[in-house]
């Protein structure tokens, strides 16, 4: 497998720590971006560690200009009072500083907020979801549908996690889908991190979706 130059955004989260990783272990240059580069503790040949408000464009742009790939794991944090405004804000930001340095592919982790669960009855429309979390939820959902889908200047993906997705084993034993939440045998929705990130890898690797959503589970 060639090795590729990535640019991970939000490297330091919960998820993007566990794709950073995953892309260091498969022999990938990897170059974080983050608000609080003191947060990345891992130390290696193929890494470099950047603070970049990415709210620019223009610094988006910069940061991006040279990579194969840029996988998206921004998160504006799920306690600040801003998240809806800042993720849409922020997300667009990437969409388009990334484009503008024409780098051909962009991955988003996304929410599984818009997975259906029923035909025409999406995740985030059920009531199950935490009040808590609805504003990021709904915020990357609206990106999701009306910039994304309609995204045609960039081959870009969007991978939902389970309904549930927590540390756990790299098992590397996992279902992909489209746009219907993955359920086991008793009807839960679940992955570990560490199987999110090989997933990920693996597509940006073997891209097998383009300009579309896939999802993962059990």
């Amino acid at each position: 497998m060639k090795r590729k130059k990535i640019v991970l955004i939000g490297a330091s989260g919960f998820v993007g720590s566990a794709i950073l990783n995953e892309a260091l272990n498969r022999g990938h240059e990897v170059t974080a971006v983050v608000r609080n580069p003191e947060k990345i503790k891992t130390e290696h040949a193929n890494l470099i560690v950047k603070k970049a408000d990415i709210s620019s464009e223009e610094t988006v742009k910069l940061i991006t200009t040279g990579a194969d790939a840029v996988i998206s794991a921004y998160n504006p944090g799920w306690t600040n009072p801003n998240i809806y405004k800042d993720t849409l804000k922020n997300y667009s930001s990437i969409l388009n500083g990334t484009k503008a340095a024409g780098v051909k592919r962009l991955l988003c982790v996304g929410g599984a907020g818009t997975l259906f669960v029923e035909p025409g009855l999406r995740l985030m429309d059920t009531g199950v979801l935490p009040e808590a979390i609805m504003p990021g939820v709904k915020s990357l959902a609206e990106f999701y549908l009306n910039t994304l889908c309609s995204e045609k200047g960039i081959d870009w993906v969007f991978f939902s996690p389970a309904g549930n997705i927590a540390p756990g084993e790299r098992t590397g034993k996992f279902r992909l889908g489209k746009d219907d939440l993955i359920v086991d045998a008793e009807g839960k929705s679940n992955i570990s991190v560490e199987d999110y990130a090989v997933a990920m890898i693996d597509e940006l690797e073997r891209p097998s979706y383009h300009q579309e959503r896939f999802t993962i589970g059990y």
